[in-house]
């Protein structure tokens, strides 16, 4: 409805325009809505554009314009404002109609297809499967989720992904953590390293070692240590002191790989396999789903990283420099070159994620879309160049980037350190506050905004939880249409009530609200912005619960009681729809 009112002016305006100024009729036309409710429902500045070409004032030109402009019967007024823009105020079954389209289209309300079906890619979540979720990883993954489903709202063909990180260093300390703690239940102290995993659920995974496969994989505290640089004093935090413990632990791993032989591979894959079903589980009963889940591991099993890193070499974008590979990242904007591949022949962290990014552009995707954490913003330029050296185009690349979410207990900010081992897990988090609350405070700001997770505020009844508020509405109209049907009305006949008989301001505001929904999913969509979304349905549930508060729904007058109905069935819509975007229920009664 939005659209045919849009292009219906438009075209009112280009058949004046045509009159007025012949030689400009390609120029674009923008309607606008008004901030201000008295300045119409859509606002044009075709005459400011004009203007300047035609040597005139805007205002005469506007007036020429309004002189032109057909006669319409879904337009009650246009009048000039300010400089000389256009206001146009609908006529009352103009803004109205939207209430039959929404009951028409239900679920379907708000789609477009303004994606084309194009094949977009988003990639989010992504965490190293070293311990469970916590409550900074929740706010990727609700605005990965959410922007997925608005962007399939949109038209988009949406393959959602997680990349596994089973690769690297951080595995191998998951394993040798777990290694440790199964070797201490058979009574081999070796001291565990600060900088290992510190969790409970570290010695989890090793009682399950331990009760599956008993003393197998046991091995003598002098082994393990053999050949081990010694740990400087736990209070010493200088950088000389951080490094011989990386260096302490790089050793353990080392002893643990040679000491079990082909038994690490079990080890390794043990502690893998139980962190990543338990990041699955998490994740899916948050209700965030992956179509793919792509392995690190996978990148160099079929040699793409190293064939990703010889073409780059090939086209000279490589050079060697004491013993290492260098990929020119300076040439291409970053701030100073990245080593590849490392004097010891190992690649970086660096070289896979080049050999992803290929991966994905070798999938055919028009659009690749990575949700990374905000301090990965200096990573940008480096994978972006290295696109470009690969002969790609990075502007098919876009990275939304995401503030972790900080959460505040009785005051106290929550440390998530997982390797400390000190952290709020978002398991905790959802069980506490509901995954509707989770879901919907995560993408209540822009993404990029810092975000304090108010718990109080989101485990509470009241006007001023806004998911409360929101889901309050929409189980306030199904006990109005409860009770109208079971007072003998029809939903399906919703469809053919007397709209005419809405005519008081509040009315018209919701229906106007209702016709801005399109134009918000198109928008939204375009910015990468579901916090849009959640934001226009606060202002919908507030239109409602106004109206609601100083009108009576089911009056004795029949024809206008089902109008009502109507339109607030055709809000109830709306909100499911969404709702449905943000992953957050609607429940029928509170």
């Amino acid at each position: 409805m939005t659209q045919d009112i849009r292009t219906h002016l438009a075209d009112l305006l280009h058949t004046a325009l045509a009159s007025v100024a012949p030689d400009a009729a390609d120029t674009t036309i923008v309607l606008d809505r008004p901030k201000q409710a008295a300045h119409g429902d859509f606002a044009s500045n075709l005459a400011l554009q004009i203007a300047k070409g035609l040597k005139r004032a805007p205002r005469d030109v506007a007036q020429q314009l309004l002189a032109e402009l057909p006669a319409s019967p879904w337009l009650a007024k246009a009048e000039i404002a300010g400089p000389g823009f256009i206001n146009f105020t609908l006529q009352p079954a103009a803004k109205l109609k939207v209430v039959s389209d929404v009951l028409a289209a239900g679920a379907g309300f708000g789609r477009s297809t303004a994606g084309k079906k194009q094949k977009v890619q988003v990639e989010f979540v992504s965490a190293n499967p070293t311990g469970p979720l916590h409550v900074g990883h929740g706010r990727g993954a609700a605005y990965g989720a959410s922007l997925s489903s608005l962007l399939a709202f949109a038209g988009w063909d949406v393959t959602r992904e997680y990349y596994v990180n089973d690769a690297g260093r951080q595995m191998d300390i998951l394993g040798l953590s777990t290694w440790l703690r199964y070797l201490e239940l058979h009574g081999e102290q070796v001291p565990f390293p600060p900088n290992a995993y510190q969790g409970d659920y570290v010695r989890d995974m090793a009682r399950q070692m331990q009760l599956a496969h008993r003393d197998k994989y046991v091995k003598s505290a002098a082994d393990v240590l053999a050949g081990t640089p010694g740990l400087p004093d736990t209070e010493r935090a200088d950088d000389e002191a951080k490094n011989q413990r990386e260096l302490h632990l790089d050793a353990l791993i080392a002893n643990a790989k040679a000491l079990l032989g082909e038994d690490w591979a079990y080890v390794h894959n043990h502690a893998l396999t139980e962190q990543l079903a338990d990041c699955r589980d998490d994740l899916e009963e948050f209700g965030v789903h992956f179509e793919v889940w792509f392995s690190e591991k996978a990148l160099y099993d079929t040699g793409l990283v190293a064939r990703c890193i010889e073409r780059m070499e090939q086209a000279g974008h490589i050079y060697l420099q004491d013993g290492a590979k260098w990929f020119r990242s300076t040439a291409f904007g970053d701030e100073k070159d990245r080593v590849v591949q490392r004097e010891n022949g190992l690649f970086t962290y660096f070289a896979s994620d080049i050999a992803y990014h290929l991966n994905k552009f070798e999938r055919g995707f028009d659009k690749v879309i990575n949700i990374w954490g905000a301090d990965h913003h200096g990573y940008i330029p480096r994978v972006s160049g290295a696109l470009k050296a690969l002969d790609l185009d990075a502007d098919k690349l876009h990275v939304a980037l995401v503030q972790f979410a900080v959460l505040y207990r009785n005051g106290q900010k929550a440390s998530m350190s997982t390797r400390s081992g000190e952290f709020v897990t978002l398991r905790d988090l959802r069980r506490e506050v509901g995954n509707d609350a989770c879901r919907f405070f995560y993408v209540l700001r822009k993404s990029d905004q810092h975000l304090d997770f108010d718990l109080d505020l989101a485990k509470s009844q009241s006007n001023e939880n806004p998911v409360y508020y929101i889901q309050y509405a929409h189980a306030r109209i199904c006990s109005v249409l409860n009770t109208w049907t079971e007072a003998g009305g029809d939903e399906a006949a919703l469809a053919q009530a007397d709209l005419a008989r809405l005519d008081n301001p509040r009315e018209l505001a919701i229906a106007a609200k209702l016709a801005e929904f399109p134009e918000i999913i198109a928008a939204a969509a375009a910015d990468l912005a579901p916090h849009a979304v959640a934001f226009y349905l606060k202002d919908l549930a507030a239109e409602f619960h106004s109206w609601y508060n100083a009108e009576r729904m089911l009056v004795d007058d029949v024809a206008l009681k089902d109008a009502r109905v109507a339109l607030a069935a055709a809000v109830r819509q709306t909100i499911r729809n969404g709702m449905a975007i943000l992953g957050v229920s609607c429940p029928a009664s509170m």
